[in-house]
């Protein structure tokens, strides 16, 4: 082979190697940049995160330290750290990832929180660990409804009964003179998959002492009742689900009727028909007054029970009455003061306002005799997100219109549901 040749076969070799490294340069950069893209996505996705969490935990303690009842107490340099805090947090550069001020606002959120938990006398172990608590758990509801209010030896008793069962609380209780009548709302956590739970436990604790102190059959109030303890019902917190509080209502109610041995009924998703709880009261005669047209009085008047209880024996004591349970999503109770003593005309009005009558979906009313001069609109919102509060009034303002009757301020008897969850955990933090 002569020099000519040698060098045009070794020219095709150095031109053959360069054209594979710039192959293999080009297959490597297209694939690196892939495996790049999808590695950031993954970093970016776990920071974004981690920032998220954060910041929604620096903004549920800002909710929490923003409360009335707490600023009272503070002094004006705290004052000043909680605004600064809330300020930054608001200034937060959420939607723009690229915004450099970012982790310099991180540091100055961190420093002030521990400001103001220093200040507070608050551990971050004890903030953290209440945070994670609510985070993991499950949360449920339930609201106790006891046909007294005057006697308070039996109401601080039946408060007492509540006590050795945490985490379950009572976050709220509203009394009702007129009415005889008080409502509890508990709140705990729920073991997963389980119908046993500190919430169940302080219910049949709270029955159970009701039961022992109270006689319906010296009962007497302007609002109709089935028992001592007329209703109660769960209702599932966060992402808790209907089923799980379906659960310990039935394990519940199984209790009551077996070892207090009252006749109690379920209803809603506690119930295998699902049966409505207007229903069942229907059927036991709970809308009849039997004094005077507007009072209910004494025991029930019944010796066998037309209805066969889902739980305990069917004939029933004049001293404990029935107990209806049930789970369901929120109801809000909203009552609308009408300043009349025409009981008819007060009925046509919430008769109107009733989903029943023709008014408003998923509205359930009552108009009950309420103190001298004065009959409410007692009115279930079975759906309070869609029909709330505001639609409701409005409503009973018309017909008082058209009816020539004077309508005052309806309110709540109780939390929203997000009100009583933050409630709740106001309790845990402080406790």
């Amino acid at each position: 082979m002569n020099s000519d040749v040698k060098e045009d076969f070794l020219d095709c070799i150095l031109r053959l190697e360069d054209t594979h490294i710039r192959q293999g340069f080009d297959e490597g950069y297209e694939a690196g940049l892939v495996s790049g893209r999808e590695d950031a996505r993954h970093l970016g996705l776990k920071l974004g995160f981690e920032t998220g969490e954060l910041l929604g935990f620096y903004k549920g303690c800002s909710s929490l330290w923003d409360s009335s009842a707490l600023r009272l107490d503070l002094s004006p340099q705290l004052h000043k750290h909680l605004n600064d805090f809330r300020a930054l947090l608001d200034k937060f550069p959420l939607l723009d990832p690229e915004d450099e001020s970012k982790d310099e606002l991180k540091d100055d959120l961190r420093v002030k929180f521990n400001i103001i938990c220093a200040s507070l006398g608050i551990s971050k172990k004890q903030l953290v660990w209440s945070e994670e608590m609510l985070r993991r758990e499950m949360l449920g509801c339930c609201k106790v409804y006891i046909s007294e209010a005057r006697n308070k030896t039996a109401l601080e008793a039946i408060e007492r009964a509540a006590k050795p069962f945490p985490p379950a609380a009572i976050v709220n209780k509203f009394e009702d003179l007129a009415y005889g009548r008080v409502g509890y709302t508990l709140v705990s956590t729920l073991a997963h998959g389980g119908s046993s739970s500190p919430l169940k436990n302080a219910v049949f604790a709270m029955v159970k002492t009701a039961l022992d102190t109270i006689n319906l059959d010296l009962h007497r109030g302007s609002h109709p009742r089935l028992g001592v303890v007329d209703h109660i019902c769960f209702h599932p917190l966060s992402h808790t689900s209907i089923e799980q509080v379906s659960a310990v209502a039935n394990a519940l109610a199984m209790d009551i009727g077996s070892i207090l041995r009252v006749p109690t009924y379920l209803y809603g998703a506690a119930q295998e028909e699902q049966c409505t709880l207007d229903s069942i009261r229907r059927k036991l005669g709970y809308f009849k007054a039997n004094r005077e047209g507007h009072e209910w009085a004494g025991g029930l008047e019944l010796d066998v029970l037309p209805v066969k209880p889902d739980a305990g024996p069917h004939e029933v004591s004049k001293a404990k009455g029935v107990v209806a349970i049930g789970a369901c999503g929120w109801v809000s109770n909203y009552n609308v003061p009408v300043m009349s003593t025409d009981l008819k005309a007060v009925r046509r009005m919430a008769r109107k306002t009733s989903e029943r009558g023709g008014g408003l979906a998923s509205v359930q009313t009552m108009a009950l005799v309420h103190g001298e001069r004065v009959i409410e609109v007692a009115c279930n919102l079975l759906n309070p997100s869609e029909v709330g509060g505001d639609e409701v009034q409005g409503l009973i303002e018309r017909l008082g219109s058209e009816e020539g009757l004077p309508v005052g301020k309806g309110y709540y008897t109780d939390y929203t549901a997000d009100q009583i969850a933050q409630r709740y955990k106001d309790l845990l933090i402080h406790s």
